[in-house]
Order: C-alpha cells, then sequence, then structure tokens
C-alpha cells in the first residue's frame, strides 16, 4: 500500500470529520452557475513524505505526472508566467490576451538579486549554495512579493521552499497559503517531491524528506461525495521513479526523463466541479 494514499486518507478524513465549515461566511470563490463555492476546512494540514522510500504519488486514482511536471519545469526550468511557454491548459482562465499571468511563479523566480558572491536569481542561488554551501540554513525561495502582488493575475498558492541538507539526504518544506485538496494536493505533493529529485541529483547528494504545510487545507462542498467516495478506495503498492542519471544540469531536465514503472491506480473521477 502507498504511504502517500495512507496520508491523503487520514489528511481527508480528519477535514471531513473536524474541520470548519465556511458556510454563512462571505467567501471570494463562485461555481460556474454563481453559487458560493463553501468549503470544509483544517488550519495547517502538515504531511510528511520520506522520498527516499517511495515516490508519493497517489493510487487511489491517476494523478497526470507528465501534465504536472511540465507546469514545475515552466515555473522553476523556464522560469516563465506566460501560458504560451505551458503544454497544457490549467492556466488559461488566469492569463491575459498575451498569454501572461502577471508578475507570478516563474517571474519570481527568473528577477536577480544582489548577493556576496555576485548577482543570480532565486533558483540559482540554490543551486550555487546546494554546491557551494549545502548545510547552509539559508537556502530558500519565495515567490510571495508584497511589492508585485497587485500584478498578479493569481498570489502564489505554494509559495515558499526551504531546503535543507542533513548528513548527505536533501529535505525540503513546501509552504502553502491554501489548496484545493481534490484539484490539487497530489498534483503539488508530485511536483515539488520530483524538484527534491533534480536538485539532489544535480548537487550529487540523496533524496530526503519533503514536509508539505498548507495553512487552509480545504474541501470544497460540491467535491465532499467524491472525495468520500475516493478515500474508501483499496490503494495499489507505490510505483517507482526512474530518473535520468545523465542529466547532471538543472536546466538539462526533461519531461521525459521521469518514468514511473508499475504505476496502478483505481479509475480517474471525471468532471470535477472547480471553483473560480
Amino acid at each position: 500500500m502507498s504511504k502517500a494514499d495512507n496520508i491523503f486518507i487520514a489528511m481527508c478524513t480528519d477535514i471531513l470529520e473536524n474541520g470548519i465549515s465556511s458556510e454563512g461566511e462571505v467567501v471570494r470563490a463562485k461555481w460556474d452557475d454563481g453559487r458560493p463555492a463553501n468549503t470544509v476546512k483544517k488550519f495547517a494540514a502538515i504531511n510528511r513524505y520520506d522520498l527516499s522510500e517511495e515516490f508519493p504519488i497517489l493510487t487511489l486514482r491517476p494523478t497526470n505526472l507528465v501534465a504536472a511536471i511540465d507546469e514545475l519545469l515552466w515555473i522553476w526550468q523556464k522560469k516563465s508566467n506566460n501560458i504560451k511557454d505551458l503544454n497544457s491548459d490549467i492556466w488559461n482562465s488566469w492569463a491575459d490576451e498575451d498569454g501572461s499571468i502577471g508578475k507570478a511563479y516563474g517571474y519570481q523566480l527568473s528577477v536577480k538579486h544582489q548577493y556576496r558572491e555576485g548577482e543570480f536569481d532565486q533558483v540559482d542561488r540554490v543551486l550555487y549554495d546546494l554546491r557551494h554551501n549545502p548545510y547552509s540554513r539559508r537556502i530558500m525561495v519565495n515567490m510571495y512579493n508584497h511589492s508585485d502582488l497587485h500584478e498578479m493575475n493569481l498570489y502564489p498558492c505554494a509559495y515558499s521552499l526551504t531546503l535543507n541538507v542533513t548528513g548527505r539526504k536533501l529535505n525540503a518544506v513546501l509552504n502553502q497559503r491554501s489548496q484545493d485538496i481534490l484539484v490539487a494536493n497530489n498534483w503539488n505533493v508530485c511536483q515539488y517531491a520530483i524538484l527534491v529529485h533534480m536538485l539532489a541529483q544535480v548537487s550529487n547528494l540523496e533524496v530526503g524528506e519533503l514536509v508539505h504545510v498548507i495553512a487552509d487545507a480545504h474541501i470544497y462542498d460540491r467535491h465532499i461525495p467524491l472525495i468520500t467516495e475516493l478515500i474508501q478506495r483499496a490503494p495499489f503498492p507505490a510505483p517507482k521513479l526512474l530518473i535520468n542519471k545523465d542529466r547532471k544540469d538543472f536546466y538539462d531536465f526533461k519531461v521525459g526523463d521521469f518514468v514511473l514503472e508499475g504505476y496502478q491506480s483505481g479509475l480517474q473521477i471525471k468532471n470535477i466541479p472547480v471553483a473560480i
């Protein structure tokens, strides 16, 4: 049985049984019929994934790893904020007529900052520190730039990553201000698990833990029956992640360099309503 499935089931069960409903509150999100998209939420869900033991992809239902990695590379490798550089439609509703999502995500990672050692953007600074000062307690990125929020079409959800090397293992803490558990949870977990694998490989390190902190972990009201059915399914064993070991440069990785061996999953949930 996949440990990622166990973590997901426990989190969803806790939200459903002990969460707080937004009924009666003023909520921003709406359904496509105009009705308020209410949620049941828990504050500060914290999940730990040992990447040295398994790749944390759900088997209760399939996660589209190819599309998830493509978005990850769009943000972290291409450092783009334009959907024309992305091979999916997931950001279309947030883009302007030119394809830009504003000064969000990849844009923030592309901005150069001055350090004692010279100018780096946030990604290149991480790569530099992991090679030259891996035991630093200052290796992190932050995409929540208050001075640019007014020019972002969507405030960053997963907004900061803190990296920490213990022994030879690279660990990471992913901070997320808000998450739609059904739509986005395992998508983000898989993305940042892949990122830790990438950074570890090019830094001659081993993967350790990914700790995911979600400040507002919520299940939308119209998702409750879907989640209830999903967490009653029988999980499969975790698949094995195969990575192209020839990649030594972070910017050389391609989507096809990551393959899951033995990935089994339950049926996909179709026509999931998405709040906007």
